[in-house]
């Protein structure tokens, strides 16, 4: 995986002469929650990781408290969390795809609100979060500058998305890591049933890593195969053995080779 790193800039380095970032209460014990609670203790936050039962405790030895929930329970938490606004000034949540008005109950009570969701998968709670970048989100320029500074203090790179928008940029989140899996599983599969001889991961794995660096740095140019030759034949070989191989995987096989075919900009699309 070394190869797919780049050189980024030190924001941790940059921040290092910033204000204090408030003492700061981390809602939910999960993935998210310990790889985020670790980087602000790294970071030299005050931080108190909670869970929901002893929430209010931590965010009333806090200033900020963040809310790292599944999507569906970040407006449940946030009406814990808002009986201790005060002291709690600011109440957060690590939700790609939420907005800020889930976060309603804390600023009803008169804290403002943010938003914080590295753009990284995280899939344990000892995730190294250094060099990610992330999205921002504030209800005011001091919420934004406070989510800004806490995701540069724990070594990631702050970028806003506008809240409309929010739902577009977690399914482009989604589409380059989650769905990522479940094709390369689709794959693993495929060649499994193939008859072929060995580990399907381990022998997958090479060409998965290779073209992830290859795009990384080439973009589109980085297309290779059938679709990038205009290789209309190997295509339909293609699909007639995974109608009879593997017939649930046409459809994905189909959607992703026209969209490669539309890349590689042949004049006709393969169907």
């Amino acid at each position: 995986m070394r190869e797919l790193e780049r050189e980024l800039p030190n924001d941790a380095a940059l921040a290092a002469e910033a204000p204090p970032i408030p003492a700061l209460a981390v809602v939910g014990p999960g993935r998210v929650g310990r790889s985020v609670a670790a980087a602000a203790d790294r970071a030299g936050i005050a931080t108190r990781l909670a869970g929901r039962g002893d929430a209010v405790e931590a965010c009333r030895e806090s200033e900020a408290a963040i809310l790292c929930v599944p999507d569906s329970e970040v407006a449940s938490a946030c009406w814990v969390v808002a009986t201790a606004v005060p002291p709690v000034r600011f109440v957060g949540h690590t939700s790609g795809a939420t907005g800020l008005d889930a976060l309603a109950a804390a600023r009803a009570a008169g804290a403002e609100v943010f938003s914080l969701h590295p753009l990284q998968t995280i899939p344990d709670g000892d995730a190294d979060l250094g060099g990610a970048p992330c999205a921002v989100a504030g209800s005011i320029d001091d919420a934004i500058a406070l989510a800004r500074e806490l995701a540069a203090r724990m070594g990631m790179r702050p970028f806003e998305v506008p809240e409309e928008h929010r739902a577009a940029y977690h399914a482009a989140a989604a589409m380059a890591s989650n769905l990522l899996v479940a094709l390369e599983e689709s794959a693993g599969a495929l060649l499994d049933r193939a008859g072929v001889d060995g580990p399907s991961r381990e022998l997958l794995a090479p060409l998965v890593l290779r073209t992830a660096a290859n795009w990384a740095e080439r973009g589109s140019e980085a297309l290779t195969g059938p679709a990038a030759r205009g290789d209309a034949e190997t295509i339909e070989r293609h699909i007639e053995a995974l109608r009879e191989t593997a017939p649930e995987l046409l459809p994905v096989y189909e959607a992703l080779t026209a969209r490669a075919w539309a890349l590689a900009g042949p004049a006709e699309a393969v169907g």
